[in-house]
């Protein structure tokens, strides 16, 4: 994970775009702003699923670390989508909340979610 942590840092731009309306966002209730980022984190997730189901390291026996290798090496394929789930959580929660937000709870429930999702994707 410290590795993947590495790679999101170094790989991800980190201009965040203005919204036309910031205080629209303050104003939704975090239900609103969940239902609405909950797209992009589909997309990024679906992202980085694709990748690693098309790699030719991968293998449904493969154990978590391994797993994890393929994540960290998918980002770089996958940098609009995260990117673009980045800026909607900064406009959402505020800046630096984005990053926040990948590097913490969305990196400690990927793996889980790309290994159930690859074996579905692969059967």
């Amino acid at each position: 994970m410290f590795g993947m942590s590495l790679v999101l840092n170094v790989s991800l731009d980190t201009h965040i775009p203005r919204a036309a309306d910031p205080a629209s966002w303050l104003r939704m209730s975090v239900h609103r702003k969940e239902a609405s980022l909950l797209p992009l984190v589909r997309q990024a997730t679906d992202c980085v699923v694709r990748n690693v189901a098309a790699d030719p390291r991968y293998s449904p026996d493969m154990r978590p670390d391994e797993i994890n290798d393929l994540i960290v090496d998918s980002i770089g394929a996958c940098v609009r989508p995260v990117r673009a789930m980045i800026d909607a959580h900064d406009r959402m929660y505020g800046s630096g909340s984005g990053e926040a937000f990948v590097l913490g709870p969305y990196l400690d429930v990927l793996p889980a979610a790309v290994v159930r999702q690859v074996k579905v994707r692969t059967r």
